[in-house]
């Protein structure tokens, strides 16, 4: 069997990280999933050494305080986390947050599904190709 997929998911809405754990449960024997709840709490388990580094970052951009775009930011620019890939997971489908995302250097943008079924499809799309785009890396970790 191949190392788990880890992804560091940030959002900072309860109910949106309880349905991305229930979403990813259904893969919990191939992906370890961490959740923080904000921009700084992310940073700071990013930075402990105690923890890995995750193979991807998921992060919200409407959060109070430190929004996805700041995280992103401050990731992109940090030369040890700046080649984690980082996908925007949010309910913005303004042309506006997706342009600022992509010029910050986010991977990948996607608008949160209107439907649990969608998000549930859409979490399993997500990690195929995340666990797909990992494989020529593995030799090399």
């Amino acid at each position: 069997m191949s190392p788990q997929l880890s992804v560091l998911l940030v959002d900072d809405d309860p109910t949106e990280l309880l349905l991305a754990q229930e979403a990813f449960e259904a893969h919990a024997q191939t992906v370890n999933l961490v959740t923080c709840s904000s921009g700084p709490e992310a940073l700071a388990h990013l930075q402990d050494p105690a923890h890995p580094l995750p193979n991807v970052i998921v992060t919200d951009l409407n959060m109070p305080g430190m929004t996805g775009l700041d995280v992103i930011r401050l990731l992109k620019n940090d030369p040890r986390l700046h080649l984690i890939p980082v996908v925007v997971l949010s309910n913005s489908n303004d042309p506006r947050d997706v342009e600022q995302a992509y010029s910050l250097h986010a991977n990948s943008y996607l608008v949160k599904a209107p439907d649990f079924s969608a998000f549930m499809e859409q979490i399993d799309t997500f990690l195929a190709f995340w666990r797909e785009v990992r494989k020529p890396y593995q030799v090399l970790s």
